[in-house]
């Protein structure tokens, strides 16, 4: 099978149509052999101001959802209003980054693609735009009517899922329930098979200092937790926990365990990124990234750029596609294991 992937620019004002551009040309031997179909939904404008702006001559010639389209190709998501302007953040923005997901989500469920790469959105347009959604991960759950989602981040061996992400710290302890704790653990011990992981040693991090320290602070991990983790054992799962946070995820690294569980957004994310971002020390800013998120629950594959808009940099031409390309090869390695 030769995956067929679509990618979503994401908002039109950021990053998304210079990283598009940049991966496709570096995919493009794969592309010219047959190993590989893309097919780009966005503002098609967007996408060939990249272009010129970044001097790459790529031939990405415009479909319409109802063809039969080339290995690369590109596909418009709603209708143009005013130019959309790099690093200028518009309702517009919001309403083309919803609408190419949309479309996308349309296109897997009907089977003519075989799973969808998102570039970055700004949640800010999102929502001045009328979506109301906290990101990607709850507007896909919406959209495909699956009964609950799960974040991955994956970076090399770092592999972390999230029982909460968008939600403020003071309600992260109530979204913690023994329902939503199992399910996490049964969907990233199912992504780590997908993977090919014959051995998917799970570690939960603890919710509160020291898990706890018998009850000394918080009761979360001894009642909750504690108990989970157990029945999961009794079922099977090589599930290990709860681990203190501020020692789980240097384990991980280390190889003892092949992916964590964290309690929430930051818990799971800044470890993840402190890895991926490639700081430069000359200048202070990072100029690449690596690294993967991976939506796992939907009825679809989903994979994303681990990033923002980065609308700082936006039309600049220093962007970097590395974690577009790595989010492009999970999709693919996720696909295959789907199809076989």
């Amino acid at each position: 099978m030769t995956p067929h992937l679509a990618i979503t620019m994401g908002d039109p004002a950021g990053i998304g149509p210079e990283i598009i551009v940049k991966a496709c040309a570096r995919l493009k031997g794969r592309l010219d052999a047959g190993d590989l179909r893309l097919l780009v939904i966005g503002s098609n404008q967007a996408l060939w101001n990249a272009r010129r702006a970044i001097g790459i001559d790529i031939d990405i010639p415009e479909t319409d959802a109802d063809s039969e389209w080339p290995a690369l190709a590109c596909l418009q998501a709603g209708s143009e209003g005013e130019p959309i302007l790099p690093g200028v953040l518009s309702v517009d923005g919001g309403r083309f980054a919803y609408l190419a997901v949309e479309r996308a989500v349309r296109l897997a469920q009907a089977g003519r693609i075989h799973g969808l790469v998102t570039g970055p959105l700004s949640k800010d347009t999102l929502n001045r735009a009328g979506y109301h959604y906290a990101g990607h991960t709850e507007m896909l759950a919406e959209l495909t009517g699956a009964r609950g989602s799960v974040m991955m981040l994956a970076h090399g061996n770092m592999r972390v899922s999230h029982v909460s992400t968008h939600v403020a710290l003071q309600d992260v302890p109530k979204r913690l329930t023994p329902e939503r704790l199992r399910y996490v653990i049964e969907l990233t011990d199912g992504a780590l098979a997908k993977l090919g992981l014959e051995r998917r040693r799970i570690a939960v991090a603890a919710l509160n200092p020291h898990a706890g320290e018998g009850g000394l602070f918080g009761r979360e991990d001894i009642e909750i937790s504690e108990p989970t983790i157990a029945r999961a054992v009794a079922d099977g799962y090589d599930v290990l926990g709860p681990v203190p946070g501020d020692t789980v995820f240097v384990k991980l690294r280390a190889g003892q365990f092949d992916a964590v569980v964290a309690m929430y957004h930051d818990q799971g994310h800044i470890p993840v990124k402190l890895l991926g971002f490639h700081v430069n020390p000359e200048t202070g800013t990072w100029d690449a990234l690596s690294g993967v998120n991976i939506t796992l629950g939907l009825p679809i594959i989903r994979t994303s750029v681990d990033h923002g808009t980065a609308f700082d940099i936006a039309g600049k031409g220093i962007a970097n596609e590395l974690s577009l390309i790595e989010a492009i090869d999970y999709a693919e390695k996720l696909a295959a294991t789907r199809d076989a």
